[in-house]
């Protein structure tokens, strides 16, 4: 009789707990009221389902979700005029969102502009210069024949044929030096174009661009706000790199491949199971995080290790992905182990 209650004991209870993870993952009062509680449930309900009778091979850690951080900063300082997004919102890669404004780099654009029409202006009239000298040039020249055929017949003197040469030499000087203004005017218009476009990258990049897709997690600086070169504006999850952070002990991380298969099952969805790869393993031994719990506890030290969820999984559910998400990832030592039924992917519709 008393088995009999222990039986029926043990039933009742397996049946509460399923009964507190169904609420919690329904959104229901408990999921608000008393989400730690039910988390711990839920996280000895997937120890109980994916930790036990794991063939060799397999080992599993307790874990959390984690996705890279990006931080968007101005690369010139100046006043903020506007912030377009707020924490949460999710941003295209190359979306504009924030804009810096600098009234002074404004002001030295307009005068490189300037210097540019004056560098135009002289050009020009530099090239007018040479088409006349060049008109002189000739003309000296065919002074300077005429003189000669005279001298030869004596109807000239040495003397006027000698200004004729010297006539021609002068032209040819000031020809000379209004190609030279020519080719000042030239450099001093690239120099200007040059100064331009800096200015023109320079307010350009005061617009601020998302550099990836993902969502905003921090807006640290408020539009009115004087930010220098650098200061962080916002900081964005990049959602097509997120990963689970285990930590495993020395002989299971030794035998691990980069780039084997892994698996993922989150605490809130517990009956789902999302596919992932070995990413990267610490190349050197660090104490147990506080925060999370070893398999094997005795062992003071672990290496760390990141399970990369697949991009092609993650671009389907972006809208659901949430970096702090505790769970459970399992890894192959031995690659030539087939994962076991309750292991295989499984993902929402």
């Amino acid at each position: 009789m008393m088995r009999r209650s222990r039986v029926r004991l043990v039933v009742l209870t397996t049946v509460g707990l399923l009964a507190v993870v169904s609420l919690f993952l329904s959104g229901g009062p408990v999921a608000f009221v008393h989400t730690a509680h039910a988390q711990s449930r839920v996280g000895a309900l997937i120890d109980r389902l994916f930790g036990r009778g794991l063939p060799a091979g397999i080992v599993k850690s307790n874990g959390r979700i984690e996705a890279t951080q990006v931080d968007v900063a101005p690369k010139y300082a100046g006043r903020l005029s506007e912030v377009s997004v707020e924490e949460g919102d999710n941003v295209t890669a190359g979306q504009v969102v924030a804009q810096v404004s600098s009234p002074e780099y404004e002001a030295q654009l307009r005068g490189a502009q300037s210097e540019v029409l004056r560098a135009q202006q002289a050009k020009a009239e530099a090239e007018a210069l040479i088409a006349q000298r060049n008109s002189d040039v000739q003309l000296a020249g065919v002074e300077l024949h005429r003189t000669e055929e005279l001298v030869k017949n004596g109807h000239a003197t040495r003397q006027s044929l000698d200004q004729r040469r010297a006539t021609q030499t002068a032209a040819m000087a000031s020809l000379r030096a209004a190609v030279a203004q020519h080719q000042q005017a030239i450099f001093a218009g690239k120099t200007a174009e040059t100064e331009v476009e800096r200015l023109k990258s320079i307010l350009t990049d005061l617009q601020l661009h998302a550099p990836r897709a993902g969502r905003v997690l921090y807006k640290l600086r408020r539009a009115g706000e004087v930010v220098t070169a650098g200061t962080p504006v916002l900081t964005i999850l990049d959602l097509q790199d997120v990963y689970m952070t285990i930590f495993l002990t020395a002989a299971d991380a030794g035998r691990l491949k980069l780039g084997g298969e892994a698996r993922v099952v989150l605490d809130p969805v517990p009956q789902y199971v999302i596919p992932a790869t070995v990413s990267f393993v610490a190349p050197e031994a660090q104490f147990t995080p506080k925060t999370v719990e070893t398999q094997e506890e005795r062992e003071k030290l672990v290496f760390r290790v990141k399970l990369r969820i697949d991009p092609d999984v993650l671009k389907t559910h972006e809208g659901v992905v949430k970096a702090g998400v505790r769970g459970m990832g399992f890894v192959r030592t031995n690659s030539s182990v087939p994962w076991p039924g309750n292991l295989q992917v499984k993902l929402p519709q």
